[in-house]
């Protein structure tokens, strides 16, 4: 056999090898039981994309139902469900039972509330012109979901909401519930990262142009920013921070403090680029921080609303650690879930994730996969003792 044929022969047999071998590390790991309720109301098309990441990593660390069975991200939650085939737009919803609530609360270890913002009508027709807000077809943390994460804190058992748990469209009455719950304060403010302001650019089609006419509105002025930034909202006010007049880096960081770095494996600072609120942790504890990189310009447009660049970005309670706060949209991450089934996956940096600041890979892999991970495993420890 020619020696070039034989090289290419023994490589290919490498890049077979290393896969089938990755996937029976992962098979035969040990499985972990663990009954977890998922609640997801904001799922206009079928990918669950607020949810998807989380399932991922339950999988990926063999995190199984108490019947061994895997956790699927299509099936294995509650809240909306759209219909094959998407383009009759047919849709169910799947929420919690008030009757079911103790049966519930018996039956699960864990709970996670990924997204309770809800599906609305421009999301679900596709075409429809995006410029406002639209009608509400499902959404908002209602009683029985206020109910059943009471329930699961009483009983002591692992309880985790994240942006959007209690914001718009959550009536007052169950945001102020959930609020005293999780022991902090909102002030109303929540802000998002953009790689781009300019709203003429073609390549951001996607901006919430809806943001731009109440700039207008407030301000009596135009819409002039180009550049990345960060805005921030609350009912019918709007803050901009551009790079290079407010902001020295538009990226918001995520720091956390080195007794967290250590316990999780987290980095000591990582660029988040989603929605996030702007809480008062009160006498809860800190995990990590949000932290704005601002020119003097920029401190001084944040004090005149009453703000910060640095606020909390997770919580947890200060008796056990069992109940957390994610102040942002953490489990929306573009994620394939068919890798999930490849043990030290992770590994693969430079295919699965860059160096470079705008990749929003980044954050998964070097932020949300270790904390939720490390999360379960510490909780699970405690389940395996009883």
């Amino acid at each position: 056999m020619k020696k070039p044929l034989l090289i290419v022969i023994i490589i290919l047999a490498i890049i077979l090898f290393l896969p089938a071998v990755s996937f029976i590390r992962w098979a035969f790991q040990e499985k972990k039981p663990m009954g977890i309720y998922i609640l997801d109301k904001t799922v206009p098309n079928l990918e669950r994309d607020h949810h998807r990441s989380f399932t991922w990593i339950l999988n990926n660390e063999r995190f199984v139902k108490k019947n061994n069975s895997s956790y699927s991200f299509r099936k294995d939650y509650y809240g909306f469900f759209p219909l094959r085939p998407l383009r009759d737009k047919k849709w169910q919803q799947n929420g919690i039972k008030l009757g079911d609530i103790p049966n519930m609360v018996t039956k699960n270890d864990a709970m996670y509330y990924a997204d309770t913002y809800g599906v609305y009508f421009n999301d679900w027709w596709e075409g429809i012109n995006n410029s406002r807000r639209s009608r509400k077809l499902y959404g908002d943390l209602n009683n029985n979901d206020n109910l059943f994460f009471s329930g699961m804190q009483d009983k002591n058992k692992l309880c985790i909401l994240e942006y959007n748990s209690f914001d718009y469209p959550t009536i007052d009455l169950f945001r102020y519930k959930t609020k005293l719950r999780l022991g902090i304060e909102w002030g109303g403010w929540i802000g998002k990262y953009f790689s781009s302001l300019d709203t003429a650019a073609k390549s951001n089609k996607d901006f919430p142009i809806w943001m731009t006419a109440m700039y207008r509105k407030e301000y009596r002025k135009p819409w002039t920013y180009t550049k990345p930034g960060v805005v921030f909202l609350k009912d019918r006010s709007i803050i901009v921070l551009e790079e290079g007049t407010h902001l020295k880096s538009a990226y918001p960081f995520i720091t956390t403090d080195s007794l967290y770095r250590k316990k999780y494996g987290l980095p000591g600072k990582v660029e988040f680029q989603g929605w996030f609120d702007v809480i008062d942790p009160l006498k809860t504890k800190v995990i990590s921080k949000f932290n704005l990189e601002t020119t003097p310009a920029g401190d001084t447009l944040l004090f005149e609303n009453f703000l910060t660049k640095q606020f909390p970005a997770i919580i947890t309670d200060t008796t056990n650690q069992r109940t957390y706060y994610f102040s942002g949209d953490f489990a929306t991450n573009d994620i394939p879930f068919w890798i999930s089934r490849f043990k030290g996956i992770e590994k693969l940096k430079g295919i699965l994730y860059t160096e470079k600041p705008s990749d929003p890979r980044r954050f998964f892999w070097l932020y949300y996969r270790p904390l939720i991970n490390g999360i379960f495993s510490d909780y699970y420890k405690t389940l395996s003792k009883k």
